[in-house]
């Protein structure tokens, strides 16, 4: 990798939510790295810089007039390159890169990860390892799709992303209710709002068995670089899908992670992806190994944090460089092991606190706690919510030293959620 002192100084593109947990981590990283860093976002254009960052505002829903304000931007100060955080903006991000002739994604690629129904139909068509699949509309009669199920299968919305309104069914009357379920998180007025088309459809595949990961890489002209593989290893059985525990360096035999890097690279291929950071979910069993996913981005929330190479450069910075056109060859690991816990939300309600936070903090092996939820917030689980209540980093001599610390930690914390009033009238 380019050592930063003879970086050549330059502007760069990222297209993130404000409020997402990474946009500082970017941010940081790029001071650091000696890049002006600007920002695209999707926000109110009518109010003069509301957040004071002089981002540009822009509309995720309307990807090519919005391309076309970055182009504008892009005419007073150009941009060495983009980086994206988050699915949502992944096909802004590939719309403006084609605009300005950046090297980046093609919008047809990004449009197939963010689908999983014309996803799963790639991967069959390149002769990949899918399991039986139908989509339907969400104004489809549940009982008779009930019908068409083999069991068990795992009914999931087609746009949403972070296990949100995936359920399992092992029968009808299961198949019924989570329909049910994911018909009214569609239903509801934050994913009306966001006016996509893949929203309106629920995917049914069969359930895969077996044990799950994810690879994290990059991408050059298609060529995939792979920067880490994670166990997770609590068991995603269903009926809900919840990660919890990312942990890297895998523990998986050799064989095993050959064949999940391979399957992740002909996915990539299957897509048609040819730059910049994918985050791929997949599971391995004795047939082998199962794409389930890959997303056109870095891995989401603060989990980036785990990653980090050389002298303590952070994974933003490794990205950022890229974007930039510069080499980053020979990445290596600054710490022998590390992972970290998305700590799960365990009932609905307000959240009025956590105890234990400072004794977890003192777990050996334990880096970081980082409680995201805040006094007063209105908390909903998976599969209808989207957040976790933050967040706890580890690192140590290897990969099962580091998971007993996130455990003991987490086990070390107590959450206090009170139940929600309901709102009276007068």
């Amino acid at each position: 990798m380019t050592d930063r002192t003879s970086a050549s100084p330059g502007r760069l593109l990222l297209v993130a939510a404000t409020t997402g947990y990474q946009t500082k981590a970017f941010a940081d990283a790029a001071r650091r790295a000696g890049y002006d860093l600007a920002l695209a976002t999707d926000r109110c254009h009518i109010l003069e810089d509301p957040w004071g960052d002089h981002a540009i505002p822009v509309r995720f829903d309307e990807p090519v007039v919005s391309a076309e304000l970055i182009a504008l931007e892009a005419k007073q100060r150009p941009f060495l390159g983009i980086v994206v955080v988050g699915d949502r903006p992944t096909l802004l991000a590939a719309v403006a890169a084609e605009r300005l002739g950046l090297p980046h994604n093609s919008p047809a690629s990004v449009a197939a990860c963010r689908d999983k129904y014309l996803a799963r139909q790639l991967y069959k068509s390149a002769g990949m390892r899918v399991p039986w699949f139908f989509r339907s509309r969400i104004g489809e009669d549940p009982r008779q799709l009930a019908r068409r199920a083999l069991y068990p299968c795992v009914l999931k919305p087609l746009g949403l992303s972070g296990s949100r309104g995936v359920i399992r069914a092992n029968n009808e009357a299961e198949f019924v209710a989570a329909f049910e379920r994911i018909r009214a998180i569609l239903d509801g007025v934050s994913i009306r709002i966001l006016k996509e088309e893949q929203n309106r459809y629920v995917q049914v595949e069969a359930f895969i068995p077996g044990r799950e990961f994810a690879v994290e890489g990059i991408l050059t002209a298609g060529r995939l670089d792979v920067t880490a593989i994670f166990d997770k290893p609590d068991p995603l059985d269903g009926p809900h899908f919840e990660e919890t525990i990312y942990v890297t360096p895998s523990r998986a035999e050799g064989t095993v992670q050959r064949e999940l890097v391979e399957a992740t690279a002909s996915a990539v291929r299957a897509l048609g992806l040819s730059r910049g950071a994918i985050h791929a979910e997949l599971r391995w069993n004795e047939e082998g190994p199962w794409i389930l996913e890959v997303a056109a981005r870095p891995i989401g929330g603060l989990c980036a944090r785990i990653l980090r190479f050389g002298n303590g450069t952070p994974y933003e910075e490794i990205i950022l460089r890229h974007a930039a056109g510069e080499d980053i060859g020979g990445l290596t690991p600054e710490r022998p092991a590390a992972g970290a816990m998305m700590i799960p939300i365990p009932k609905g309600g307000v959240y009025e606190g956590a105890d234990g936070v400072d004794g977890a903090g003192r777990v050996p092996g334990i880096d970081e706690v980082h409680i995201t939820a805040k006094v007063g917030q209105h908390l909903i689980p998976l599969p209808e919510g989207a957040t976790y209540l933050g967040f706890i980093f580890a690192s140590g001599s290897d990969p099962a030293a580091v998971e007993q610390s996130l455990r003991l930690a987490h086990a070390e914390m107590r959450f206090r959620i009170v139940a929600s009033l309901p709102v009276l009238g007068c």
